[in-house]
């Protein structure tokens, strides 16, 4: 029971798009990502996921499954958070050559990039 400083624990990585689980709280989990440039389009069956922003601008592109769906993209600044439902399709993604420090809070089930297999895909979360 003791504070988490997040300055200090970014600090302990460099790797970009390779979390860190930094706390968990009942069936939850709190990870810390760095990211820079474009994901993987994916999406979470059963759990939601929710992004804090702590460093950078974060573009959260988003895609419909309907026959004549669309994407579209939101911008999450420094200090917003955004919440991601279970099933939507996404894909994060920095500005530019900015590299995004990132938050996240959602269950300890939750696969890295839910069914899509790619080499981003991450099966294990460091502790820090």
């Amino acid at each position: 029971m003791k504070p988490i400083n997040l300055r200090e624990k970014f600090s302990k990585f460099s790797k970009q798009w390779h979390p860190h689980q930094i706390a968990t709280v009942d069936t939850m989990q709190v990870i810390l990502a760095k990211i820079q440039g474009e994901f993987v389009w994916h999406s979470h069956k059963d759990e939601d996921e929710l992004f804090f922003v702590y460093k950078g601008t974060l573009e959260m592109y988003f895609r419909t499954s309907a026959p004549l769906g669309h994407e579209w993209v939101e911008i999450v600044n420094e200090g917003e958070i955004i919440v991601v439902p279970k099933g939507v399709e996404h894909c994060p993604k920095s500005q530019g050559d900015e590299e995004v420090h990132l938050l996240l809070f959602e269950q300890l089930k939750t696969k890295h990039t839910g069914d899509v297999q790619h080499e981003k895909t991450q099966t294990e979360y460091p502790k820090i």
